[in-house]
């Protein structure tokens, strides 16, 4: 009787033999001590896999799980791949990696709103902060609006602009075409001068095209 096969491959009933009650253990095939072997090596095996207790396997980081590969194997791995998830409660914080979600019905859901503080003269926007962004203008600012690799086609920015307590502030907007090509004078008011502009773009990427639109203009 030959020694447990796994993990490299599993047991058959030839390797882990199963006595009857009347079989002699000293027989071929039924030795006492190659039974005993067998099962035990493949116990260690598995508990190698598995790990025990407090001490998991040495390939299992935290919150992995064992998974089934075409090879016929199984595996630590922290990445779901391939599989159906019929429905679930998610309770933390879910990262796209840009990936595309299809046929999907949303329902109760909010955009990050970002609070960009203080403008002065330049600011370099950003929609992984957010895409919905509050600033306060504290100084006639130049927007640079998002640009790279990681931009995609279709992204939508809304910017929620405020007068300090000077007012009077003007903005302008890198790369942005306007309805007329002409873009909106801010509300002047101090304090008070609530300006809502919302943008998207279509092509993304480095080299981006936004199109701007005034949502609403004094809204004091």
């Amino acid at each position: 009787m030959p020694t447990s096969n796994y993990p490299t491959s599993l047991d058959t009933t030839s390797t882990q033999v199963t006595p009857g009650s009347t079989t002699d253990l000293d027989a071929s095939g039924y030795e006492h001590d190659q039974v005993h072997g067998a099962a035990s090596t493949a116990l260690i095996a598995l508990e190698t896999k598995l790990g025990i207790s407090a001490a998991p396997a040495a390939s299992a980081s935290a919150n992995s799980f064992l998974e089934h590969s075409s090879g016929g194997t199984t595996a630590w791995t922290n990445t779901l791949t391939g599989s159906t998830i019929a429905g679930t409660t998610l309770t933390g914080a879910v990262v796209g990696g840009d990936q595309i979600m299809s046929a999907v019905v949303h329902k109760d859901y909010a955009e990050t709103v970002y609070a960009g503080g203080n403008t002065s003269t330049a600011v370099t926007l950003d929609e992984t902060n957010g895409n919905t962004q509050t600033w306060t203008m504290t100084g006639n600012c130049t927007f640079t609006m998002p640009s790279g690799a990681g931009l995609q086609p279709g992204t939508a920015l809304t910017l929620i602009l405020t007068q300090d307590g000077t007012g009077s502030r003007t903005g302008a907007f890198t790369s942005v075409k306007w309805a007329g090509a002409t873009a909106p004078t801010l509300t002047t008011t101090a304090t008070t001068g609530v300006d809502i502009l919302a943008f998207i773009t279509f092509n993304g990427g480095s080299s981006p095209v936004w199109y701007g639109f005034t949502a609403g203009a004094d809204m004091s």
